[in-house]
């Protein structure tokens, strides 16, 4: 059995840059950091006495004989990419609710490979680990979704993450002392919306076609460089509040989608008894992250009373293995396996990958 253990990420800056159609041309930047809230996959081999080969857990329970008939997208493209022929069994927890801007889907995706990856006797890099994961939100699910998520939920930690047009992802670490990094800390605050949105359905009303928006999207891309700078000054840390603030005001010309009027009432309630600045993560819905000096917070926890205030904490480890037990071998003889249902599997995951031969890694 192997329990992963994947971060949850709170995106501060270039959010909408880390899309392929905008950085395959333009090149692009965010700044984002992993948070103590966390995917959970538990996955292991199922024993051979089981009559579904597969078992998935999650808010439902899928009970299948073959891959094809997985309902959940990502488990039944990891599993077709994986293409593991023993009857397998996943589970899922997470502290935050799906659809909900802290990139779950991507947590979900990069914990799953990671998990199956270590089952199968195979550890990746981080960056493999990434790689993997873009490759399966966007080829094989076919889903506008960005390339940050994956990656902040590989590494771990205060990245700033570039995307050149060639294609290649590179990761630089804020390094910053340990002080300034929890005072950073210390001036955020998240509060639940109670919105929920599916980000791809979203992005594709505000991302679809981003040339007519080039200045805003240099702007988004400009304010990664300045609120790094404001970081690793010895200024007062309102003036990144105030960049989240411009960084908002820009984002709401992309889309109609990318906000709401009521979203728009709880930040303009929050600014004025406090708040600098902040953001909606992801868009249309889902969390709402402020920046706000302490001694404001509790007038603006009052303020927005109504709202579900959630404390975190940065993390610096990225996807990890946090259980490894190794099973016990059943040794099913051969002639027994031949009337397996397994061999549905197999047939599946074979079929699959053969479509999918040659199809490279983002």
């Amino acid at each position: 059995m192997i329990i992963s253990r994947t971060p949850y990420r709170i995106s501060f800056f270039g959010d909408g840059t880390d899309y392929p159609a905008w950085y395959r041309l333009h090149g692009g930047s965010v700044l984002g950091v992993t948070v103590n809230k966390y995917c959970y996959l538990t996955c292991r081999h199922l024993p051979p006495f089981f009559e579904h080969p597969i078992r998935v857990v999650y808010s439902k329970i899928e009970l299948c004989h073959s891959v094809d008939e997985i309902t959940h997208p990502a488990v039944r493209e990891i599993l077709r990419y994986m293409k593991i022929n023993r009857g397998v069994e996943i589970h899922h927890d997470g502290d935050l609710p799906a659809r909900s801007g802290v990139g779950s889907s991507s947590a979900f995706t990069v914990g799953l490979l990671h998990a199956l990856h270590a089952l199968e006797g195979r550890l990746l890099t981080k960056h493999q680990l990434a790689m993997e994961g873009i490759h399966i939100e966007q080829d094989a699910l076919q889903e506008m979704v960005g390339s940050q998520d994956q990656v902040l939920a590989a590494y771990g930690g205060l990245n700033q993450v570039s995307f050149l047009p060639s294609g290649e992802i590179t990761v630089r670490p804020i390094t910053i002392s340990q002080d300034r990094l929890w005072e950073l800390n210390d001036h955020l605050m998240l509060f639940y919306t109670g919105l929920t949105r599916t980000s791809s359905d979203v992005a594709r009303t505000c991302i679809g076609d981003l040339e007519p928006h080039k200045r805003q999207m240099r702007i988004l891309k400009d304010l990664v460089d300045e609120g790094i700078g404001v970081l690793n000054s010895s200024h007062d840390l309102s003036g990144f509040g105030e960049l989240l603030n411009e960084s908002w005001q820009v984002k709401q010309s992309l889309g109609t989608r990318v906000s709401n009027t009521a979203v728009e009432q709880i930040y303009q309630r929050a600014t004025s008894v406090g708040a600098i600045g902040g953001k909606l993560l992801g868009t249309g819905g889902g969390f709402l992250l402020l920046f706000v000096r302490p001694e404001c917070q509790n007038r603006v926890r009052e303020s927005l009373g109504n709202l579900l205030h959630v404390p975190f904490r940065f993390e610096f480890s990225g996807s990890q293995i946090i259980f490894f037990d190794p099973e016990e071998d059943f040794s099913v003889a051969e002639q027994d396996r031949a009337a397996w249902p397994i061999e549905a599997f197999r047939e599946n995951a074979d079929d699959a990958q053969a479509q999918t031969a040659g199809r490279e890694t983002a």
